[in-house]
């Protein structure tokens, strides 16, 4: 399988990079966010596996991070940060702590350890490749990077899973403008705004398997991008916002057996304007709706 289709990107100043190993069936996504930005998550899920996130609590001091990373590869796949933080010590990105540059950056995994012919997972190597290939300029989405490996409709049981992927899309327009990049590897369905089903089971006939150990292995990744001067709780909040958006495109979501995290990140905006947060929250949920929908939108090929 190879990637879907291509999309402009996030825009706002944002870089996305993707290392894909179609062998493996696996990948790794860097997100490299303009200077000066404020970010935060919300996690839903009951399974999620990630590096850095209580730094995005709204009580902790730090505001910045300078970049996320987004993988595959289980627990493993977190080893591709430090290549993402390698690479943008190198370049003096980070926070200055005396003689020494310090980046800060979260990262979320899925699980896609089954499906790929060799059991290679995302590491240093991976993750600087990753920041390598970042651009604003079109990007592949679909079956690249951290969506490589991503499946869906698990809930009939593991063999009639269908495969997701990785999707950009972008809500409301002006001064609300959102952009939104989703990894959609989760049990359920993914659902049309009329209910009707995009991707899920293949099964004629769904019957739920029992949970256990073949379950708990699913996740959606989002992330919401705005242009705003918002602070790290309005940042949060926004965060909750997108989770919503995996919540009407996915049947079921946030189950036990997901991993479900939401990041928002908010670059710093040149007007002063003050930002419409209630409409921002709109944006930002029909905007991670449409990526989780964009992510399983083509045929694969």
């Amino acid at each position: 399988m190879a990637p879907r289709s291509s999309h402009p990107g996030l825009g706002f100043g944002f870089s996305i990079g993707h290392y894909t190993d179609q062998e493996a069936r696996t990948g790794c996504t860097v997100v490299l966010p303009p200077a000066g930005n404020v970010a935060s998550c919300d996690v839903r899920g009951s399974s999620p596996s990630s590096r850095e996130l209580e730094l995005l609590n709204p009580e902790r001091r730090l505001t910045e991070i300078h970049g996320l990373l987004l993988t595959g590869g289980s627990a493993f796949g977190l080893a591709a940060a430090d290549g993402v933080v390698r690479w943008l010590a190198e370049r003096k990105v980070g926070y200055k702590a005396g003689a020494a540059t310090v980046p800060i950056v979260p990262a979320a995994v899925i699980f896609d350890l089954r499906l790929g012919k060799t059991h290679a997972t995302p590491g240093p190597g991976e993750g600087i490749a990753a920041c390598e290939a970042a651009t604003e300029d079109p990007v592949s989405t679909g079956l690249v990077g951290a969506g490589t490996g991503a499946t869906v409709g698990k809930w009939a049981g593991l063999r009639h899973a269908r495969p997701g992927g990785l999707g950009i899309a972008h809500a409301g327009s002006h001064a609300e403008r959102v952009g939104a990049l989703a990894v959609v590897n989760a049990v359920g369905d993914v659902v049309d705004a009329d209910g009707s089903v995009l991707a899920g089971t293949t099964a004629p006939d769904p019957i739920p398997e029992m949970p256990g150990q073949a379950l708990p292995t699913n996740t959606v990744l989002a992330l919401v991008v705005v242009e705003a001067n918002l602070d790290k709780q309005q940042v949060r909040w926004l965060s909750t916002r997108g989770s919503d958006g995996i919540t009407v495109s996915i049947r079921p979501a946030h189950t036990r057996y997901d991993g479900d995290v939401c990041f928002a990140i908010a670059a710093p905006a040149g007007s002063r304007r003050p930002a419409d947060l209630d409409a921002l929250g709109r944006s930002a949920t029909e905007a991670v709706a449409s990526a989780i929908r964009a992510a399983v939108a083509s045929p694969e090929v």
